[in-house]
Order: C-alpha cells, then sequence, then structure tokens
C-alpha cells in the first residue's frame, strides 16, 4: 500500500493503471510477478525486501510499466530470454529518466552504462528496439550477465501453459534455469550497499524465462489460466489505461516544458494505429462490371425447373457479368528527397503490387500513375496494365534527391483530372519521411500519407488524410 500511495502522488496519471491492478498473496512466485490482472507476491520476499531497505516502490512501478506498454502479451517470440531482458531494460530506463527520489536505485548507475551502449544503436528505447538489437549484438553470456542487472519481477507467468496435473500446478524455484536471472537476498544488499554476505536464498527465484504451468494464489493453478476471451479483454483494458495515460502526460509535460522522454516515445510506439496494407488498398477500388458467371444472382431454381419441364431448355441463364470491387484509377507518390531509401522506396512499391497483382484487383486496363517528386515532379509514369507494370519495376530509377514539398503532387494531380486523364480518381498514396509541406485544402480523393519508418516520431498528417506507418521489416 506504501508503494501505491508513493506512486499515486508522485506520478498523477497512473491513477487508472494503480486501480487495474490489486494485490494477491499467491504460491505462483517467491518474489512479485504480474499477468496484467493482478500483482502477485510472496509476503516472507515482500517482508524481508522491506526490512532490508530494498526500493519496492520501484519493483511496482517496474510491474505496472510492462502492463502499460503491453510486454506481458508476448505472442511468439524466437528468443524469450531477450525479450525478458528487453522488457525489463525498457522499463528501468523510463524509471531513470523520471528521475524521482522514491525511485532511487544504487544500481541506476551500473545499468546507465548499458543503456547508453544500446542508444547508440537505438534511438528510441522500446522494448521492440531493444529486443532487435539483443538479437544482432549481444550474445548468450552477455545477456544473461545483464538480466542480472536489470531484472525485477518474474516473468515465467506470461509464458503460462495450461496445468496437465494437479501435481505440476505450481512454480518451481530453479536457480540455475537459462531462461532468466533470478534476485536473491544477496541482490538485495547489493542495491543497499551491503556486503551481500547472507546466503539466505530463500527468497530467490528465477524471475525470466518459460513457465512451468504456475499455480493460482489458492495452489490450485487453475485460476491462472486466461480464457482467449479474458486475454483479449485485458489487452483491450491496458490499450485504453495506456491512452488515457499518453494524454494526460503529454498535457502534463506541455504544462512543466519537459518531454518525459523514453515514457512518450514508448506510449507512441504502443499506442500507435496499425494498419493491414492489403486491407487499406482496398479503400481506393471502385465498383465496376467484369465478364464472369454471377453465381450471387444466378437462381438454380427456374434453371432446373426449366431442364425438367422442356428438357435442356432452362428457363435462365447465369448471368455474363457481375459487379466487382477491382482498383482502375489511382496514384502513387513516391518523395524522392535525400531523405527516404531508394531501397525501401522499390520494396513499398513491389509490395503494392503484389497486392494489385491479383485477379480480384485489377481491372483488364487500369489507369495508374507512379509519380516521382522531391520539390518538383521528377518523373509521372503512366502504368495501364500488368505488363507495363512489369516493365516498370524491371527498368525503375528514381529521380530528384532534393528537399520535400508535398504540394506540387496535388496541384499535378489536379491539373491531370482538368484535363480528364482521370475520370474516376479513387486516391493517392504518399510514400514519405513526412518531413515537408501539405496542402492547405482537402483534395477531391482520399489521401494516405504511408510512412517507411521504424522510429516514432513521423509528423501528424492533416485531418483530411489518412496515415500509415509501414515498419521496414514489413515490407
Amino acid at each position: 500500500m506504501l508503494s501505491r500511495n508513493t506512486l499515486a502522488v508522485n506520478l498523477r496519471f497512473l491513477d487508472n493503471a494503480i486501480n487495474k491492478l490489486p494485490l494477491k498473496t499467491s504460491i505462483i512466485t517467491e518474489t512479485v510477478a504480474t499477468d496484467g490482472r493482478y500483482i502477485f507476491y510472496d509476503e516472507s520476499y515482500v517482508l524481508k525486501s522491506y526490512k532490508s531497505g530494498y526500493n519496492l516502490t520501484r519493483a511496482y512501478l517496474h510491474m505496472m510499466l510492462h502492463c502499460v506498454f503491453r510486454h506481458n502479451i508476448v505472442g511468439t517470440l524466437v528468443d524469450t530470454l531477450r525479450w525478458n531482458l528487453a522488457c525489463d531494460i525498457s522499463a528501468e530506463n523510463i524509471m531513470n529518466e523520471l528521475d524521482i527520489k522514491a525511485l532511487s536505485s544504487p544500481r541506476q548507475v551500473r545499468q546507465g552504462s548499458i543503456i547508453d551502449k544500446i542508444k547508440t544503436d537505438c534511438r528510441f528505447v522500446t522494448a521492440e528496439k531493444i529486443y532487435d538489437y539483443l538479437l544482432r549484438n549481444v550474445d548468450d553470456l552477455q545477456v544473461y550477465a545483464w538480466s542480472e542487472l536489470f531484472a525485477e519481477d518474474d516473468h515465467r507467468i506470461w509464458y503460462a501453459k495450461p496445468p496437465e496435473t494437479e501435481a505440476s500446478t505450481q512454480i518451481k524455484s530453479n536457480p540455475d534455469s537459462k531462461d532468466g536471472n533470478s534476485r536473491n537476498s544477496n541482490d538485495m544488499n547489493s542495491d543497499n550497499g551491503q556486503s551481500g554476505n547472507d546466503t539466505d536464498n530463500s527468497n530467490g527465484s528465477n524471475r525470466n524465462g518459460n513457465a512451468e504451468n504456475p499455480g493460482n494464489e489458492d495452489g490450485t493453478g487453475n485460476d491462472m489460466q486466461m480464457s482467449a476471451e479474458t486475454a483479449s479483454q485485458l489487452e483491450k483494458d491496458w490499450k485504453e489505461i495506456s491512452e488515457k495515460m499518453q494524454i494526460e502526460i503529454e498535457a502534463f509535460s506541455k504544462e512543466k516544458g519537459d518531454t518525459r522522454g523514453s515514457f512518450i516515445q514508448n506510449l507512441n510506439a504502443v499506442n500507435r494505429e496499425k494498419y493491414d496494407y492489403t486491407q487499406f488498398l482496398k479503400k481506393f477500388s471502385v465498383m465496376g462490371e467484369a465478364m464472369r458467371v454471377n453465381d450471387d444472382e444466378f437462381d438454380y431454381i427456374f434453371y432446373t425447373y426449366g431442364l425438367k419441364l422442356y428438357e435442356r431448355m432452362p428457363l435462365i441463364e447465369p448471368l455474363e457479368y457481375k459487379e466487382v470491387k477491382r482498383i482502375k484509377e489511382f496514384v502513387i507518390a513516391i518523395d524522392t528527397s535525400g531523405s527516404v531509401s531508394g531501397e525501401l522506396v522499390q520494396k513499398f512499391i513491389q509490395k503494392t503490387y503484389n497486392i494489385l497483382k491479383n485477379e480480384e484487383s485489377f481491372f483488364t486496363k487500369i489507369n495508374l500513375h507512379i509519380i516521382q517528386c522531391d520539390t518538383d515532379i521528377q518523373e509521372d509514369r503512366k502504368i495501364t496494365s500488368q505488363e507495363e507494370f512489369d516493365d516498370y519495376l524491371a527498368a525503375m530509377k528514381l529521380h530528384g534527391f532534393g528537399g520535400t514539398d508535398f504540394r506540387p503532387v496535388f496541384a499535378y494531380v489536379d491539373k491531370l483530372i482538368q484535363s480528364k486523364e482521370f475520370t474516376n480518381l479513387k486516391g493517392l498514396i504518399y510514400l514519405t519521411d513526412g518531413y515537408g509541406d501539405f496542402p492547405a485544402k482537402k483534395p477531391p480523393y482520399e489521401t494516405a500519407f504511408v510512412f517507411i519508418d521504424d522510429e516514432y516520431n513521423n509528423p501528424d498528417v492533416p485531418p483530411w488524410a489518412i496515415k500509415l506507418v509501414l515498419p521496414s521489416d514489413e515490407i
């Protein structure tokens, strides 16, 4: 309760998160843990920690941050050890940056040198970015060493599997496990400047790693297994809490002239709207007739009745056309300023083409304009068929590499409409890094600005436009 009150006083935007996590004593862990529904704790561990002066308020916020950023909603991971460490580094970095006395810990100094090293490669210290960094740059031995320094809570509950037998419902302490880190009484003494000679390890536990069918607070094991519906609702609840928190922090930061650093960056990352690019392209489709049997409007009753009554003389023939949604007219604009990668541009065009190429997307003839532009129109390539699209991709070259101004493309497209080059332009997709001047008025067609950017600092687009962010690893 003291930890909760301390956080509520120092960080007023945590109220909803605090109220979302009631406390429960439990045998599922010998330290502390959370699954997003509760904070589970071992009573003896908490008492010994408090007595030794260990900062339980920091541990409390550490777990809360896991929930706010949905670290515990794991899915399928290649390397759980690195994901656990990445989440811990992200949470610890945020608390260090908050610079609140109630959250101070002696190990911050040692953590700082590691975080600085990561920041040289990761501009934004989110769990996903750190995880990628650890996969690429850090071997297992180093991961184990860092985990000792950043671990705070037991992550095994994140990977809980349904218990197979009643005898296997409790987490067994395994200090030698390679799937996580342990924090024992020696760690607490070390954090408080003591010698660490106390060999009592009764409160130590493997903090991270794969779960061994954790039990519930009653020791039965069944209460820890969430249904798919419960897990889905829990994710929605924490998303709502996270979004409200982001609004409050941004307002507070403006008042204080403080950006809150990694806290805002992590919230931007986890709360940013995500799109399915394939589904998005359907927004640019139009209705048109296609020559094919329309099974939806074909009446088999009259057809078979005619065959029976007149022999080989159906009363109705199937329609030879049907209305289908296909993409007929649209524009792809490419920002060819110096800050846009040519390789990613080509991958984006290829991805767009692969989506459009299926038989339900293209009319026999299309009217697609691929416009390259920096501060001026550099190239306009008209595509009217799949064959021409193939030829364009095979010989595609980028032109320009100057500054960025979006307005010339919209002015140019307006001229194409006036000259009857387009008869029913559905939309424009603008691939860019985002740093340029937007048109003042909404154009008479749908517009989407697509950012191929793994960072979370893309500028806001005008209210009449759609904003999509496609990480480079999804292209």
